[in-house]
C-alpha cells in the first residue's frame, strides 16, 4: 500500500516515514494471513448463519463502510498532510477487510444480513449485554455503542472547513475505532475460524495505533472537545 505525495510538495516528517513502514508491514501481515490461514480453515467446519464469525462479518462490514465514507470525505478537503495519509489509509486497509468479510460469507454459503446488531456478542461477557431479561437495545443505541456517526454529524463535518473539519473527522473516527475494539474482542473470546481470528486481532492492534495517532493529531491541532 503507497500513500499519495502530500498534495503541497512537503517531506512528510519522520516519524510518519516510520508509520508508513509499519503500516505497509501491517498490509503484508494481512495479506500473508489471508492465504496461509485458508488451509486450516478449510479443514474446519464452516461457520453458521449465527455463529460468532458471521455476526462479526456482517456488523463489521457495516462499522468498516462508514469510517471508509468518512476517510473519503476528508481526504478530498483537508489540507492537513498528516490527516490526509491517515484518511487514504483508513480508506483502503477497510475496504479491502469490508471485501474480506463479504468473502467470508460467500465462501461459508451464508446471507450477507440476518440477526440484530450485535447479537452475537452476548455469550461474550461485554459491556453490551443484550439479554437476562432486559429490554434489548434500539438499533439506534446499538450503533451509538459500535462509535457509527449520526447523519446529523456526517452532515456538520461536511459543511465545515479547514481545521475545523479535521478535527471533527479525528473526533468521529477515534470513537469509530474505539467502537470496534469491543466486537475484535468479542470475537477473539468467542470465535473458532483461523482466518477471523486473525483479522480480529488485527483490527485491535491496528485500531488501536491509529487511535493514539488520532489523538496525537488532535493535540497538534489544538482540537478541543
Amino acid at each position: 500500500m503507497t500513500a499519495p505525495e502530500p498534495a503541497n510538495g512537503r517531506a512528510l516528517p519522520p516519524w510518519w516515514a516510520v508509520l508508513l513502514v509499519a503500516l505497509a508491514v501491517a498490509a503484508l501481515a494481512f495479506a500473508i494471513g489471508r492465504f496461509s490461514t485458508f488451509a486450516a480453515a478449510g479443514a474446519a467446519a464452516a461457520p453458521t448463519s449465527d455463529s460468532p464469525e458471521a455476526g462479526f462479518a456482517r456488523d463489521m462490514q457495516l462499522h468498516h463502510g462508514q469510517a471508509v465514507e468518512m476517510a473519503m470525505d476528508i481526504y478530498r478537503t483537508t489540507q492537513n498532510d498528516g490527516v490526509r495519509v491517515l484518511a487514504y489509509d483508513i480508506a483502503t486497509t477497510q475496504s479491502a477487510q469490508k471485501g474480506e468479510f463479504y468473502d467470508w460469507l460467500v465462501k461459508w454459503g451464508l446471507p450477507q444480513s440476518g440477526g440484530p446488531l450485535m447479537a452475537w456478542m452476548d455469550a461474550a461477557g461485554t459491556s453490551h449485554p443484550h439479554g437476562g431479561g432486559a429490554a434489548r437495545p434500539t438499533d439506534a443505541e446499538l450503533m451509538t455503542q459500535m462509535g457509527m456517526a449520526s447523519a446529523e454529524e456526517l452532515a456538520a463535518m461536511r459543511a465545515q472547513s479547514g481545521t475545523t473539519a479535521d478535527c471533527t473527522f479525528l473526533g468521529l473516527m477515534i470513537r469509530h475505532h474505539q467502537g470496534a475494539l469491543p466486537m475484535a474482542q468479542a470475537l477473539l473470546r468467542l470465535g473458532h475460524e483461523p482466518r477471523a481470528l486473525a483479522v480480529a486481532q488485527g483490527v485491535i492492534a491496528t485500531q488501536s495505533a491509529e487511535i493514539d495517532l488520532m489523538t496525537s493529531l488532535r493535540a497538534g491541532l489544538g482540537c478541543t472537545g
